[in-house]
C-alpha cells in the first residue's frame, strides 16, 4: 500500500520565502487597484476640468487660453452665485456648530444617549432629494407652515416663501440644518464622551463650575476634533446643489443660486461646458482655500 509522502520535520528543508523586493511590493500590490480607482474619479476629472475650461464651443472646442476665466470675473451671475454660496454656507455651518455643541454639551454625559445614538442620526439616513421635497411641501407647495401659522392667530399665514430672498434662504438654511446638525452632534458628542474624566473630576473638586470646566477644559481638549468636522460640513456645505435645485432653483432673481447650481444651469442647460469647467475650477480653488483656513484657525503653529 502506497503512502502519502509527507514532508519530514527537521529535515533541514526551508520554505521558501518571498524575495525582499516583494515582501515591501506586497501591500501596494493590495492597496493598488483602490488607489487607482480613486484617482480614476478624483484626480482625472479635475485635469480634464482643469483642459476644459481651455476650451470653448458645443459640439466643436476652439482654444481660447483663460478667456473663459476672464468672463467669470466679469459675470455678475457667478459673483451673485460665489456671495449666496458663502452667506448661505456660513449661516448653515454656524447654526449648525451652535446647536450641535450645545446639545452635546448638555447631554454627553447621559447614558442613554451613549446607548441610542442611532436614533439621532436619523435625518441624516435619508436621501437629500427626499428631505428637500419635504421641506419644499412644508413651506411652498403644500403651504403646511402658512396654514399652521395661520391657525395659530398669526397675521403672517399666507406668506410666499419663495418670493422673499431672505424668507427663500431661510428654508434652505432650514432644510440642511435639520438633517446636517446630526453630522456634527454625533461626532460632538463622541469627542466629549471620549476626553479624559479625570481632568474634568479634578476641575471639579477645585471648585471650577460646568461653564468654567466646559470652555476651558473640554472645548480646548476637542479643537482638533472641531477642526475637522467643521472642515468636512463647510466643504459639503460649500458644494450645495440639492436643496436648491429642488426647492428654489435659483430664485428669486437668482438670488439663492449657489455655485454648484450657476455651474450645473451653465453646463446642462446652457451647454456652455467650457465656462462651467471654469467655474468649477475656481469653486476647488474656494473650498482648499476655505478648507486651509479653517484648519489654520485651529491649529495654529501646528497644535491644537
Amino acid at each position: 500500500m502506497n503512502e502519502l509522502a509527507l514532508p519530514a520535520i527537521g529535515t533541514g528543508k526551508q520554505i521558501r520565502r518571498r524575495s525582499r523586493f516583494m515582501r515591501k511590493a506586497f501591500p501596494y500590490f493590495l492597496v493598488g487597484p483602490a488607489v487607482v480607482y480613486l484617482l480614476g474619479i478624483t484626480l482625472y476629472p479635475g485635469i480634464y476640468a482643469v483642459y476644459r475650461s481651455l476650451y470653448t464651443g458645443k459640439f466643436k472646442l476652439d482654444y481660447v487660453g483663460f478667456q473663459n476665466y476672464r468672463e467669470l470675473v466679469a459675470d455678475s451671475a457667478f459673483w451673485t452665485s460665489v456671495i449666496n454660496t458663502l452667506v448661505l454656507g456660513s449661516i448653515t455651518l454656524a447654526l449648525e456648530f451652535l446647536i450641535a455643541m450645545t446639545l452635546a454639551a448638555l447631554v454627553y454625559r447621559d447614558p442613554w444617549v451613549k446607548g441610542w445614538r442611532i436614533l439621532f442620526m436619523l435625518p441624516m439616513l435619508f436621501m437629500p432629494s427626499a428631505v428637500s421635497y419635504l421641506w419644499k411641501l412644508l413651506f411652498n407647495d403644500g403651504r403646511v407652515i402658512s396654514d399652521l401659522l395661520s391657525r395659530v392667530g398669526s397675521e403672517l399665514g399666507n406668506i410666499d416663501f419663495m418670493g422673499s430672498t431672505t424668507l427663500a434662504r431661510m428654508v434652505l438654511v432650514v432644510t440642511d440644518v435639520w438633517q446636517w446638525t446630526p453630522f456634527l452632534f454625533i461626532i460632538f458628542v463622541a469627542a466629549l464622551q471620549g476626553q479624559d474624566k479625570e481632568i474634568e473630576e479634578a476641575a471639579r473638586l477645585d471648585g471650577a463650575s460646568w461653564k468654567s470646566i466646559f470652555f476651558n477644559i473640554s472645548l480646548p481638549l476637542i479643537r482638533p476634533v472641531i477642526a475637522i468636522a467643521l472642515v468636512l460640513r463647510g466643504i459639503d456645505i460649500l458644494t450645495m446643489f440639492t436643496p436648491v435645485h429642488v426647492i428654489t432653483q435659483g430664485t428669486p432673481g437668482g438670488n439663492t443660486e449657489t455655485l454648484s447650481y450657476f455651474i450645473y444651469r451653465t453646463a446642462f442647460k446652457s451647454f456652455e461646458q467650457g465656462y462651467a469647467s471654469a467655474a468649477s475650477v475656481l469653486l476647488l480653488i474656494v473650498t482648499v482655500i476655505l478648507a486651509q483656513t479653517l484648519v489654520r484657525r485651529f491649529f495654529k503653529s501646528g497644535t491644537a
